[in-house]
Order: structure tokens, then C-alpha cells, then sequence
């Protein structure tokens, strides 16, 4: 019955599919492109509120936990009622949490609002977005994907520069209200979503008079998927990605100034990260739909090379060379967008198409124990040793981690993918 199910949700690659490709790129503009300017407030909160920078740092971690962590409430619910009506409550949910922060007075309203608020939203926004747009496409996934997933690097390239100058004008208050109005866009692009296969409720309702409502839910989450060895291998692998994969973009800035460069050149730092990031996924993403490679192979190397310019990036300023640190962002940025596009074309291979919103969901909340921890143990590298040389070689090892671990999947040293019978939940 799998077969059938996956087969009936193959995407048109076109029509429709390419206006959710357009809402998911504003959406993860508004996301992660936010989440990659905390840099700019971190070093502000560090001196507004006088705490270390392990306690600041727990502001991004809590949001992007959060965000992670409720992502299979977002799946559930849009299993359940349609994305639509979720990703547009995600959308408002997610600006208020920054407008509420822009009136902060302690870190423990900095943690309620911009850290568990909005992470929330955003929770319930990316999954069932990222669920409605696999839907639409099979031939072109990866390089749609790429294409809506590329607004990350370019709103980490356009808003540093831009925060930095916010906050100079009106302060961060004045910033994080205009992030807060930014965020509720996110309403509008909700709204675009027509009601597809992958997110209607009418494939589950056929029996639902007679199941139970513990049944209901683990079909909504899809459940089923984490007593798999290929899902659990690869959501494992996964996790330990995301320790050190968002650690830049938080400390890099507070690195650079701390090596003596001035406040716009740290931010551009992490802005030409965000450049490269956007020609990583793009390049990525048309280049893997090629079948040259298998995507798993490419996701590998793409993640053991940004673990490898992760480590890279306080030695490019041993010398306080400006050129070289620029260089080494750049690497960071084209490897990091690369890992992007991949991972999640990657994961229809593992659960199938039908299963993917539920699958996408539990892998975010997963992988949120590893991104709350990866910022505070930056932090914490930082707070003990006065300098980030070792909490980016922490975070670099954790990429190095998670690249291995992906080798142990099964069928990884095949030269391609296995059929579909191996991938059954009865085969594993």
C-alpha cells in the first residue's frame, strides 16, 4: 500500500508548485534569515544587559530549539487541518514574539518572547511548507528546494548590514520591532497554500470512526518512522550537524570584533557567508538533480567540508588578515548552503514522499536537543578560554561527527540508490 500511496503523491514539477516556491522562500527569509542576524543583537545584549556570553547565547538556542522542537506539532496539525491555517498562525505567533522582545527589560523576557514565542511560530511554519512544496515536485526537487531554501544566504548577506545599521538608528528596541513587523508576511504566504495530497486530511479519515485517538496521532506524526534503522540513522547524523552548524553565524561577529576588526566588517563577514550560501544551495541543488552522484554521497562531503572550514575560520585570524577570514566565510557559506538543499531531498528517499511532513516534523524536534546545545557550549569554550579558537573546533567536530555517521546507513557504499521494496519498514 506504501508503494501506491508514495506513487499518487509524486509531484507535477511546475504549475502551482513554483508559486509554493515563492512563499517558501519569503517564509525562510523571514526564519532563518532572521535567526542569522542574532550575531548582531548578541553583541548588543552582551553589553545592554551585562551577562556572559553563554547566558546570552541561550536567547538563539531557545529559538531555534523551540523552532525544532515543534516542528511535529506543526506536522501534526497540518496532517490534521491543512498547512494553510497553521503556517499563517505560525506566521502571527512569530512576529509578536519579536515585537514582545523589542520591549524586553531581563533576559527572561528575551527567552519567553524572541527565544520559546517565536520559535514556536516559526515551528509551525518550515514543516509544513517545506511538506507542501516536496509534494509538488519529483524530477526538479532538489533544485527547488535549493532555489526556495537560497533566501537564507541572501537574507543573512542583506540583513547584517542592514540590523547593524537598524540598530545604530533606532536602537536594538527599534530593530527587533522591525523584525517583529517583517515576520508577519509570513501570514500572506500562508495563504497561498492550496490544500494538496501531502497535507490534506481526507487520506486519513477513512477509518478514523473506529481508531483510537492515540492512533490518530501517531498517524498524524507518523511515528511509525523511528523504529526504522535508516530514519533513526540519519535523523542521528543529522543531529550532530546541527551542534556546530549555526555556531558562525551567532559568534562569528563577536569573534571578528574581538580580533580587532571594526563593527561593519565583522557583519559583512557573515554577510559574505550569506552570499556564498545562496550559490552553495543553488548550485547544489541543480547539480544533485543531474544524478551524476547519489545524494547521499553529496550530502557527506558537503557536511565533512563545512566541518573542515568551520574549524578553519579563527585560524584564517591569527594573523589578523581581513582577506583571509573573508575567504574562509566564503568557503563556509557555498558548503553550508550545499548541505541544505541536499538534506532534505534526501529524507523522501529514506520514509517516502507520503510520509515526509510527519518524518520532517520529528526530525526537527530531534535535532532540537543538539541546536540548544551548540551555541551555549560555544559560549561556554568562550567564557572559559577568553577566545572562540576552541568553540569552533567543537563545532567543526560535530560536522566531522555527523558525516560519519551518515556512512553507516545502510546501502551508503552502494554505487546507487536501493529499490524501493528495500526501503519498507518490513525490510529494516
Amino acid at each position: 500500500m506504501k508503494k501506491v500511496k508514495d506513487s499518487q503523491m509524486e509531484g507535477p514539477d511546475g504549475g502551482w508548485g513554483w508559486v509554493m516556491v515563492a512563499a517558501l522562500f519569503v517564509c525562510n527569509t523571514l526564519v532563518f534569515g532572521l535567526m542569522r542576524v542574532f550575531g548582531i543583537f548578541f553583541v548588543e545584549f552582551v553589553q545592554y544587559f551585562g551577562e556572559s556570553a553563554q547566558a546570552i547565547s541561550w536567547i538563539s538556542s531557545i529559538g531555534v530549539a523551540t523552532q525544532q522542537f515543534f516542528s511535529p506539532l506543526g506536522a501534526a496539525l497540518g496532517n490534521a487541518y491543512g498547512a494553510r491555517v497553521v503556517v499563517m498562525t505560525g506566521g502571527l505567533l512569530a512576529g509578536l514574539g519579536l515585537v514582545l522582545a523589542s520591549q524586553a527589560t531581563s533576559l527572561v523576557h528575551l527567552y519567553l518572547t524572541m527565544g520559546a514565542l517565536s520559535g514556536l511560530g516559526w515551528g509551525l511554519v518550515f514543516t509544513p511548507m517545506m511538506a507542501t512544496v516536496i509534494a509538488h515536485f519529483t524530477r526538479q526537487r532538489t533544485l527547488a528546494l535549493g532555489l526556495a531554501l537560497s533566501s537564507i544566504g541572501l537574507a543573512a548577506f542583506a540583513f547584517n548590514p542592514l540590523f547593524q545599521l537598524l540598530i545604530e538608528t533606532y536602537s536594538w528596541r527599534g530593530a527587533l520591532l522591525i523584525a517583529g513587523a517583517l515576520s508577519f508576511n509570513i501570514i500572506p504566504c500562508g495563504a497561498l497554500i492550496r490544500q494538496h495530497k501531502c497535507s490534506a486530511p481526507a487520506d486519513r479519515t477513512d477509518s478514523e470512526n473506529e481508531a483510537s485517538m492515540l492512533q490518530r496521532i501517531s498517524s498524524y506524526l507518523e511515528l511509525p518512522v523511528l523504529f526504522e534503522r535508516p530514519y533513526i540513522t540519519f535523523v542521528t547524523a543529522v543531529s550532530l550537524l546541527n551542534v556546530g552548524y549555526f555556531v558562525p553565524y551567532f559568534h562569528l561577529v563577536a569573534h571578528s570584533r574581538q580580533v580587532g576588526f571594526s563593527e561593519y566588517q565583522a557583519a559583512f563577514v557573515v554577510s559574505a557567508a550569506g552570499g556564498s550560501d545562496v550559490v552553495g544551495r543553488i548550485a547544489s541543488g541543480g547539480f544533485s538533480d543531474l544524478g551524476h552522484f547519489r545524494l547521499i554521497h553529496l550530502l557527506t562531503l558537503w557536511s565533512a567540508l563545512t566541518g573542515l572550514s568551520i574549524v578553519l575560520l579563527p585560524v584564517s585570524t591569527l594573523s589578523s588578515s581581513y582577506p583571509a577570514l573573508m575567504t574562509v566565510s566564503l568557503l563556509y557559506g557555498f558548503f553550508s548552503g550545499s548541505i541544505t538543499s541536499v538534506v532534505f531531498a534526501v529524507l523522501p528517499q529514506i520514509v517516502g514522499v507520503g510520509r515526509v511532513m510527519g518524518a520532517l516534523g520529528l526530525l526537527q524536534m530531534i535535532e532540537s536537543g543538539a541546536g540548544l546545545l551548540g551555541t551555549p557550549l560555544s559560549g561556554y569554550l568562550r567564557d572559559i578560554t577568553g577566545e572562540y579558537v576552541a568553540s569552533f573546533a567543537v563545532a567543526g567536530s560535530f560536522l566531522f561527527l555527523g558525516s560519519l555517521t551518515f556512512a553507516t546507513l545502510p546501502h551508503f557504499f552502494s554505487r546507487t540508490d536501493p529499490p524501493p521494496s528495500q526501503k519498507q519498514p518490513s525490510d529494516q
